[in-house]
């Protein structure tokens, strides 16, 4: 178990390559499979994720608790007309990415859980834009890939990536954290601005409730990998820039683990508390479950 990011800086500077390349050889050994086969492993997640992002725009449907359905294509279709986007194109069609993934997932369709199925369109929504972008091979991508493995890997040993144990900073913002950091290296970022990446997307959802209205993975989870996706794309631009956080990013994945434990019960994924409470949020339970 590696349990800190410092160690995955450590091996990419040991090994002269990028921590999504250090986890690749940390992969192969830890399994004893080679690298090739790792790789090839995490391109299948890849092809599964882009086929969610794919079948969220093209084949819209609504959730199961029908509280959503539809959003991801109506924003991608907004994106294609509007020439002048108030947040910028890119992260907007990387926000209607991850959308349509989490749409996927309330419908009870494939997708990948990363680091969970509440999380699970943050981590494509950004690499796909990214590898359109700048045209990335598969290959590279399952090495960014490796990179989120190894910062999630971090995060659940010294914090958690659970909704009931931490809050959704603990699913939305490990996983947007890890798209970050991949993001970085993806733009040819040092190992360091990973981490700097990665700290500065914590700090920014800490204390987050999950509060899931009819305790479905529905409202307002997929707007919360909206904001994910953009926010991994923010702090990896700042973290590109030079820009550091203060506090070293393994004492914010610890600060972030004391913060969710100390949440209430009712802001820890058992919709008693936040917006599962509203007037609102009870009336849809009602209408829902008849209760």
């Amino acid at each position: 178990m590696i349990g800190s990011i410092e160690t995955l800086i450590q091996m990419a500077h040991e090994n002269k390559c990028t921590i999504g390349h250090a986890m690749i050889q940390y992969e192969a050994k830890t399994k004893q499979i080679s690298e090739k086969e790792v790789v090839e492993k995490m391109k299948h997640n890849w092809h599964v994720m882009k086929e969610s992002v794919r079948t969220g725009l093209e084949e819209p449907k609504r959730s199961k608790g029908g509280l959503i359905g539809g959003e991801a294509k109506t924003l991608h279709d907004y994106c294609a007309v509007q020439p002048n986007l108030l947040s910028g194109r890119n992260i907007m069609e990387a926000v209607s990415y991850s959308l349509a993934v989490a749409e996927v997932n309330a419908t009870m369709g494939r997708i990948v859980a990363c680091p969970t199925a509440g999380s699970c369109g943050i981590v494509p929504g950004v690499l796909k834009k990214i590898q359109e972008l700048d045209n990335l091979s598969d290959e590279q991508i399952a090495e960014a890939l490796m990179t989120c493995a190894g910062v999630g890997m971090v995060i659940a040993h010294r914090a958690s990536v659970s909704g009931a144990v931490g809050g959704c900073q603990a699913e939305c913002g490990a996983a947007s954290a890890m798209a970050a950091a991949a993001a970085v290296e993806l733009r040819g970022g040092t190992p360091e601005q990973a981490g700097e990446a990665c700290a500065m997307v914590i700090k920014n959802v800490m204390g987050l409730a999950c509060d899931p209205v009819a305790g479905l993975v529905e409202v307002p989870c997929a707007k919360r990998n909206a904001l994910g996706a953009s926010l991994a794309m923010v702090m990896a631009d700042m973290a590109l820039s030079g820009v550091k956080s203060v506090i070293p990013v393994d004492e914010v994945i610890t600060a972030m683990g004391a913060v969710g434990r100390s949440l209430p019960e009712s802001l820890r994924e058992t919709a008693r508390g936040g917006l599962a409470v509203t007037p609102t949020g009870l009336a849809l339970n009602k209408k829902i479950f008849g209760e």
